[in-house]
């Protein structure tokens, strides 16, 4: 297969780094990186722990996470499914890596860092949204931060109306839960689910 097993060996399938690619890399949030990352309703969450990795989705109305300073961000955790993988990574291994989308750009910001978890009441009181408060906001302090070439997002045509999937023709969520678990009651999850979701945003 052609498998590469050192650094050596990849490197000399790339050519060196532009100067853009380097220069990029900053410590903290400069005045232009904070207001691409305000713009960002949505981030993916990486994490890692003793048992491996994991990825999570995150989004909010407006943006995703509230820039506390050029050091830190702050994303709260808003209702999910409870199983707060992220979350226990976190306690047991601070490091973190988020990436940022902003809908209609092709410019993406990605963050890494260390990570706490805190319930301070006064902060999740400050997040308050419909009425409600997070349960936990992850603290994230930047080690490093910068934007990440467009290609990717010019491909894939991601914002482009013409190349959106109609949901009809994908698996329903009750779908895909009858086919990890074949008695599962897939009709009253889908019927059920829109209902919930609207009750339970936050």
């Amino acid at each position: 297969m052609g498998i590469i097993r050192s650094v050596e060996e990849l490197k000399a399938i790339y050519d060196g780094c532009s100067e853009a690619s380097l220069v990029k890399v900053t410590s903290t949030l400069t005045p232009e990186y904070r207001k691409m990352i305000e713009a960002a309703p949505f981030v993916a969450l990486a994490t890692v722990g003793p048992e491996g990795m994991d990825c999570s989705p995150r989004g909010d109305k407006g943006g995703v996470v509230r820039v506390q300073d050029e050091k830190t961000v702050l994303l709260p955790d808003w209702r999910g499914n409870n199983r707060v993988d992220s979350l226990i990574n976190i306690v047991r291994d601070p490091r973190v890596a988020l990436m940022f989308l902003v809908p209609g750009s092709t410019t993406t910001m990605r963050i890494n860092g260390k990570a706490v978890v805190s319930a301070e009441p006064a902060l999740l009181e400050s997040f308050v949204m419909d009425g409600k408060n997070p349960r936990t906001v992850t603290v994230v302090t930047i080690d490093e931060v910068y934007f990440q070439c467009a290609r990717a997002l010019i491909r894939s045509e991601l914002w482009n109306p013409e190349n959106f999937v109609d949901p009809t023709s994908l698996p329903t969520p009750g779908t895909l839960l009858k086919a990890a678990k074949a008695d599962f009651d897939k009709e009253t999850y889908d019927k059920e689910w829109p209902e919930r979701a609207a009750k339970t945003m936050w």
